[in-house]
């Protein structure tokens, strides 16, 4: 083992509190406190790792200082991906750093022209939501999420592919929030605070899963950070700042159960923070012995306001090695290289240490294909780990698809150490405290500890040997030794004097007493705790919950019971001084309906001969006078007054709109009930059920319509008019084209059967509309089958195990805005973020994804929306490529193509929703090249569409 101090690294004299080494182990960044405000450095790696790099003044240390932040910069967290870097501060700002793409130097702020900025860094987002301090920034494992956590009590989680959107914001902690840590699998975040508590939430629902206090009851004083970690295979999550016996400990915790049994012992001031290796090892094979199969292990560093570091390896029952002394402060942050060798820590007293470690010291790390096996058991096959070297002996026959293959592999050496890192993250090891199991730790502990009572009768173990480890010599010994930087104050590496010993047990194990195991549970194990599957039957697994929640008992014709679906109308404001009321294009609406109890049964039960009750709907009662606004941009707001007296005493009513200063005015015999408006069209619901419509500069387009039954809701969108009656019934016009959209269609098949509310109504660009009800679902009516149909439903277990992100294109957002984005809303896009949530079987999450792609291609399809069918399209045709399905891929291809030469009987549209179909294809043949499997059905599209160019 090697320990430098580059003394170059600092914030001149100020403290550094946070540390983090860039994925790809070229550059690493400091955060801390500035001359006048936080800063923010980005230094580069190689002086840190090669002496010669160190000398070589042509070799820039450091590379980028940002002084953005208004106060002390707590925490700088890289992106997995490495393309972003967030840093958070005493200002209550997160800023998200991204490289700039212009080349040349510029200089530091305030540094007179002396230090210039190597690589340019912007801010490319600010983050604003906490009203304390931000204390730690963290990325989810698949850069979907970020979360920060503050003095405010608070943990946001934004989304990270449509910064500034928050997601969620956790509220549970009664103390100051001070460290964070993602579970590797994605599906759980943990937090610590100074309210002696931990954390744990689900990612699913951002609901708490747990809140664990035992182990901090004792815990007196706070620390300035409290950096926890997840363990690399997800099994266990160890916290900063616990106590066990008046001793600073820190705490184990076991994902099965939330179990607190175990702690890291002997630093003798509180744990500020504690950070695993990203790699899993295995033992190293000494040479010419039998290569005996080991259980992987895991490796965690320790730091402490004692100002010493710790190292374990959990095969070990002491730590790899102790480093009293190493700063004159705090330590306030640990980083280790993505090679899992080396590790950076960072002190309030504004120096880093780097420590190398060799392979012989923490043992080999896991290979990819031992990596593949691990995740393979969990996830099941993968199509990308099994094809990549069968492909990589392929023959390019067309130098098209060499373009994109070329194009493609740059994009995958620019996101390998995302991929490395991913992979890392995404291994499981069963039935292990990482290394070893309960039972042999026990035995282990039993045969080599010296066990001794305390007063209390607690045990307290002491280890009776030492780690076999040169550690004092190679400090000194080094060829690096004669480096300015290698440590020469008087810090004593030694290991485990100080340390009791790598366990202790909390609970109170009695001689004879069964020894604990813990068997990591199977996937159909992990599928029911998740509530996914039922039993082991496969259509359970993929049952949407639709299915089940129209099974409702059979009510009995005598017991009718009176019901509400309270459906909340929208009813018109009084004319209020100011500003009018927004009536947005969502319109949130209410019905109150008196029906008797459903009379759906079971396919399997005789249909009753009892005549469908008829919905009411309420209807808007009569107002002196009202205003509403139809739009902001042009700015249009209609104006109501009813009873106005004319001449000879006669009672009419006016109708006034003003767009963008000018107005026009009209007046109606009858009081007008409701109204509506569009750019286009004004439309208004009188009494005696008749329906007046005006152009947008107030001239009546045909005669009032009368209406089957009284008005309940009225909506405009473009041209089209939509009035919902009290017989829920719903109509829509096209008044324009003078022709019926939707004639007279009855809710009573999306509102029967049990109680909804309707949730929201929308009319889309095309006439369309979709009724949004309080159950999650949504449906839209389609005219041109006379159906309606299900086109979102927020409890569908479809969106919640999709994993597509890997398709998604880097420039693309998670969501392209349209009908279909409105109406799923922003749930939809939580659900599925985590990108392998849960541990599902690979083949069941090809399933799910697959048929969730095509219900959001099919849902835009109906809805008319073009934009978001282009999107989910590409999407789906990019995750077909990913994952090899070419029947499908083809079906597409030869839908798009169309006849190549014409023929009279040809059925084939050369558009879809105003779209070509042609130039949809020409969108895909990129996508198709990057698959080299898939190099025939490229050329044999490329060649029609070059036949069809030609003609």
């Amino acid at each position: 083992m090697k320990l430098l101090k580059p003394t170059w690294v600092n914030h001149n004299g100020k403290p550094i509190f946070s540390v983090d080494i860039h994925p790809d182990g070229t550059k690493f960044a400091t955060g801390g406190q500035g001359q006048d405000s936080g800063k923010v450095v980005i230094w580069n790696m190689s002086p840190v790792l090669q002496e010669d790099d160190e000398k070589d003044e042509n070799i820039p240390k450091m590379l980028c200082q940002m002084d953005n932040h208004l106060a002390c910069v707590n925490c700088v967290r890289w992106s997995n991906s490495g393309m972003y870097l967030a840093s958070g501060g005493d200002d209550k700002l997160i800023m998200v750093w991204k490289r700039a793409t212009y080349i040349g130097p510029s200089t530091v702020f305030g540094s007179s022209g002396k230090l210039a900025n190597v690589e340019q860094w912007r801010c490319v987002s600010i983050l604003r939501s906490h009203s304390g301090d931000v204390m730690d920034v963290a990325w989810s494992p698949h850069d979907a999420w970020l979360a920060s956590c503050s003095v405010d009590n608070t943990v946001v989680i934004w989304n990270a592919v449509k910064f500034p959107e928050i997601l969620a914001t956790l509220r549970g902690h009664s103390g100051l929030v001070k460290g964070l840590t993602w579970d590797p699998v994605g599906k759980y975040i943990a937090s610590q605070a100074d309210d002696r508590s931990l954390k744990v939430w689900r990612t699913l629902d951002w609901q708490l899963e747990t809140s664990i206090t035992k182990p901090f009851d004792e815990c007196g004083g706070t620390t300035h950070v409290l950096r926890l970690s997840w363990s690399p295979d997800g099994h266990y999550l160890v916290s900063a700042h616990a106590m066990n016996n008046s001793g600073p400990t820190a705490q184990i915790i076991e994902r099965e159960g939330w179990k607190t049994n175990m702690d890291f012992v002997g630093h003798r001031k509180a744990v500020t923070v504690v950070k695993f290796n990203p790699k899993i090892f295995k033992k190293k094979q000494k040479n010419g012995s039998s290569a005996k199969p080991s259980c992987p292990y895991c490796c965690c560093a320790v730091g402490s306001k004692d100002r010493s570091l710790s190292v374990w390896l959990t095969c070990l029952k002491r730590p790899l090695v102790v480093i009293h002394e190493l700063f004159d402060k705090s330590i306030m942050d640990i980083s280790w290289t993505l090679n899992g060798l080396g590790i950076l820590v960072c002190s309030m007293d504004g120096s880093v240490a780097f420590l190398d470690f060799s392979q012989d010291e923490l043992g080999d790390p896991l290979s990819e294909e031992e990596k593949s096996r691990i995740h393979q058991s969990t996830y099941g096959k993968s199509l990308a780990i099994m094809t990549e070297a069968q492909l990589s002996t392929a023959v390019i026959e067309n130098p098209e698809m060499l373009k994109y293959q070329r194009r493609q592999q740059q994009q995958q050496l620019d996101h390998k150490s995302a991929s490395a890192r991913e992979t890392s993250s995404a291994t499981s090891v069963a039935g292990v405290v990482n290394g070893e199991s309960l039972e042999d730790i026990r035995k282990n502990l039993l045969k080599k500890q010296v066990e001794t009572r305390t007063a209390d009768g607690r045990r307290r173990i002491t280890p009776l040997c030492i780690a076999q480890l040169d550690t004092g010599v190679n400090a000194t010994s080094t060829p690096a030794a004669s480096s300015p930087s290698v440590l020469t104050t008087p810090s004593k590496i030694e290991p485990m004097k100080a340390f009791d010993s790598r366990f202790t047990e909390r609970s109170k194990a009695t001689p004879g007493a069964p020894a604990l195991t813990n068997v990591t549970p199977t996937t159909v194990e992990r599928l029911k705790e998740q509530n996914l599957v039922k039993d082991l039957r496969p259509r359970d697994l993929l049952e949407s919950s639709s299915d089940s929640d129209e099974k409702v008992p059979v009510a009995k014709p005598s017991s009718l019971s009176k019901r509400k679906l309270e459906l909340e109308v929208e009813t018109v404001e009084k004319k209020k001084k100011g500003r009018p009321r927004k009536e947005s294009r969502l319109m949130p609406v209410s019905l109150s309906v008196q029906s008797p109890a459903a009379l759906t049964a079971e396919k399997d039960t005789v249909c009753l001969s009892v005549p469908a009750p008829a919905l009411k709907l309420p209807m808007p009662g009569p107002q002196r006078a009202f205003t509403l606004q139809v739009s902001s941009d042009p700015s249009m707001y209609i104006e109501v007054e009813n009873e106005v007296t004319a001449v000879g005493g006669v009672k009419l009513s006016r109708l006034k709109c003003n767009r963008e200063g000018k107005e026009w005015e009209t007046v109606l015999t009858s009081r007008i009930l409701t109204a509506a408006g569009s750019c286009d069209v004004v439309c208004v619901a009188c009494e005696k059920r008749m329906l007046s419509v005006f152009s947008a500069c107030g001239r009546r387009l045909l005669p009032p319509i009368l209406l089957p039954s009284p008005i309940s809701t009225l909506h405009c969108t473009g041209s089209y008019v939509m009035a919902l009656t009290a017989a829920a019934t719903l109509s829509v016009w096209d008044v324009h084209r003078q022709v019926v959209v939707v004639k007279e269609e009855s809710l009573h098949s999306i509102l029967a059967g049990s109680d909804m509310t309707v949730s929201q109504i929308l009319l889309t660009q095309h006439g369309i509309p979709v009724m949004n009800l309080s159950d999650g679902k949504a449906y839209c009516f389609n005219p041109s089958l006379s159906t309606w149909n299900l086109v979102s439903d927020k409890q569908d277990s479809l969106a919640q195990c999709a994993d597509f992100r890997s398709s998604l294109p880097p420039q693309d957002a998670m969501l392209c805005s349209g009908p279909l984005a409105i109406v799923q809303g922003r749930a939809s896009t939580s659900g599925r973020q985590a990108a392998r949530l849960f541990s599902v079987p690979h083949v069941v999450q090809q399933e799910t994804t697959l048929a969730y792609l095509e219900n959001q291609v099919a849902a835009a399809l109906t809805l008319q929306s073009s934009h978001e069918y282009r999107h989910w399209l590409l999407l789906y045709a990019r995750y077909l490529v990913n994952e090899g399905f070419e029947y499908r891929l083809r079906e597409i291809c030869k839908d798009l193509l169309g006849p190549v030469h014409y023929s009279t009987g040809s059925q084939w549209e050369s558009t879809v929703v105003g779209l070509r179909k042609r130039e949809l294809l020409k969108e895909l043949l990129p996508v198709i090249g990057q698959n080299l499997r898939f190099q025939r059905l490229f050329t044999e599209c490329q060649e029609q569409l070059d036949i069809l160019r030609d003609k």
